[in-house]
């Protein structure tokens, strides 16, 4: 039994020859360190040096997308505010000839000038309005032109068929809303009640118009 002078040999081996377990520890600690100091230096370079084109674009503002897309003329679209003001001419200098009080009607886009569009309404009343006055949805009138015709009806069927059930009847002037058209019938909704009317009794959407 040594009193501390020497060390035994068993305890001195194992100082100066570590498991083979604890030195893969240790490596494995030091390959750590060293990979949390290299990317410590890195991060600051590449914050600094990321491309602007990497960066998320920010929205354009002030764009016409009406203009953008250069949409067909004529084409129908609807009224989007409560108030809108019908110009002799494409500008706010021009005088008001109409005033619209009744959003979601239907007019027809017949000519452009910068971001003015010149409109016909069911009527045949022809003016200048701001584009932003107008909207995309696409609404129609229920056969204006039987307005004067007593008791005339419009019929909303259950589908796009003349045999089909009757869901609701329409009078003419009615505003709905348009769906979808295809094969000589649109799908609409109007007061609550959705259904197919003839394509050819609505006013907003062209003969066999499909979308």
């Amino acid at each position: 039994m040594s009193d501390g002078g020497e060390v035994p040999a068993g305890v001195h081996k194992a100082l100066m020859f570590p498991s083979v377990s604890l030195r893969r520890s240790l490596l494995s600690a030091l390959a750590l360190l060293t990979l949390a100091s290299h990317a410590e230096a890195q991060t600051p370079a590449a914050a600094a040096t990321r491309p602007e084109s990497a960066m998320p674009a920010a929205a354009e503002e002030g764009q016409d997308p009406d203009m953008s897309r250069k949409l067909p003329l004529p084409r129908f679209v609807s009224l989007k505010s409560a108030r809108v003001n019908l110009r002799v001419g494409p500008g706010k200098d021009y005088a008001v000839s109409w005033l619209f009080t009744k959003p979601g009607l239907p007019v027809e886009i017949i000519q452009e000038y910068d971001l003015w569009r010149r409109i016909r309404d069911a009527d045949g009343t022809e003016g200048w309005v701001y584009h932003s006055l107008l909207s995309g949805e696409r609404t129609a009138l229920a056969a204006p032109w039987l307005k004067s015709k007593k008791g005339a009806l419009v019929t909303v069927h259950r589908s796009a068929a003349a045999d089909s059930s009757v869901v609701a009847e329409m009078e003419p002037g009615v505003v709905a809303k348009v769906r979808e058209c295809s094969f000589s019938w649109c799908e609409v909704e109007a007061g609550g009640r959705r259904g197919f009317v003839s394509q050819n009794e609505m006013w907003g959407v062209y003969p066999d118009e499909r979308f």
